[in-house]
């Protein structure tokens, strides 16, 4: 006879753990969460305005920040301390605006207490920023509309969600029309026993709601997203014993993931003979735009795209960024498009059908 394993309330189990039980982020037991060394120069000038608390009480696997984000409204789900929050609230700057979901009243405490301040260590008249309480599976009790967000962003989160698929469909339906999602998360290289899925410690450790990598794709498929790329990605390392044991042969990645709210996406890449190239533009990119882990546009070069990649850099808030060459008149079958070799070791998936 099969016995049924019993099953958490994983709600609560992020809670207590991120609530109670983690004190500072020197108190977790896997890699998940980076140091700040993953961070670029050029935002570490802006963490350095944050407070040491709310710094010292963030529990992240990447750096989810993406460019061109001034005049924005931005998303942040799983806000937490308010690390990323504090750090997107200097990037959009006065005339743009940023929300912070979480959970958690722990957390959320933190982040609220160091508003005021911030923003008068920030420079700024009013607060452009805003933290709720709620569950990144319903944002619209959080009081998120359609199609009113910029960029959505999220850090080593979403896989503490019992229903992932709820989560990305509601930030389709907040994002605008050529919106942005831009999220670090943990992903396996096969699906998680039940047994794995339900212990507490991993579940907090942002390992036992894991998703495999293949279910995510699939997801955000069904969801009418084609194609999404991946940033960066690194093997996670599991040196506490315990945990170790309990994992056997599973392997964990953290990933960096940008998608668009694009319905002129394709699940393959397809040849149209476009190029692109990216004018140098932007304050902290002036001289190479990545776009993913095999898309890097260096200043001023003509680039040969599939016609997924001109839509990314063309229908986005990016398009003032790049010049394009060509239309979708003339399809030339499919473009040779695919990751680098570097991915295998990753953890990504090399037969997408797609450019990632």
């Amino acid at each position: 006879m099969k016995i049924e394993e019993p099953q958490i309330d994983l709600h609560e189990n992020a809670r207590e753990y991120y609530g109670k039980q983690l004190k500072t982020n020197e108190d977790l037991k896997s890699s998940a969460c980076c140091s700040i060394d993953s961070i670029s120069p050029y935002h570490r000038q802006y963490l350095e305005k944050i407070d040491d608390e709310i710094m010292e009480k963030f529990y992240g696997c990447g750096s989810p920040i993406p460019p061109a984000l001034k005049g924005k409204t931005v998303l942040d789900l799983g806000c937490g301390s308010g690390r990323d929050s504090y750090l997107l609230s200097q990037l959009v700057g006065e005339k743009g605006f940023v929300i912070g979901v979480d959970m958690t009243d722990e957390q959320l405490d933190v982040a609220q207490s160091h508003r005021e301040g911030q923003m008068a260590r920030f420079g700024y008249r009013e607060a452009n920023i805003d933290f709720r309480k709620g569950y990144i599976e319903d944002l619209t009790s959080v009081g998120i509309d359609d199609n009113s967000i910029d960029v959505v962003t999220s850090n080593c989160v979403i896989n503490l969600s019992p229903d992932k698929k709820t989560v990305f469909s509601e930030i389709f339906r907040v994002l605008k029309p050529g919106g942005e999602l831009y999220f670090s998360d943990v992903y396996t290289s096969r699906r998680l026993p039940e047994n794995l899925k339900n212990d507490p410690l991993l579940h907090g450790e942002c390992l036992g709601g894991a998703l495999y990598i293949e279910d995510f794709r699939r997801i955000l498929r069904d969801l009418g997203c084609l194609d999404y790329r991946m940033v960066s990605g690194r093997k996670l390392t599991i040196d506490d014993p315990g945990i170790r044991a309990k994992i056997g042969n599973i392997e964990f990645f953290s990933h960096t993931i940008r998608a668009f709210k694009l319905n002129t996406l394709e699940d393959i890449c397809e040849d149209y003979g476009q190029v692109v190239s990216y004018l140098g533009n932007l304050e902290e990119s002036p001289h190479a735009f990545e776009l993913d882990d095999h898309h890097v546009f260096e200043t001023g070069k003509l680039i040969p795209v599939c016609g997924n990649t001109t839509s990314m850099v063309q229908e986005t808030r990016y398009s003032k960024y790049f010049k394009v060459g060509g239309d979708r008149s003339i399809h030339f079958g499919e473009f040779p498009c695919g990751p680098s070799d570097s991915n295998t070791d990753q953890g990504n998936i090399t037969d997408s059908g797609s450019c990632c």
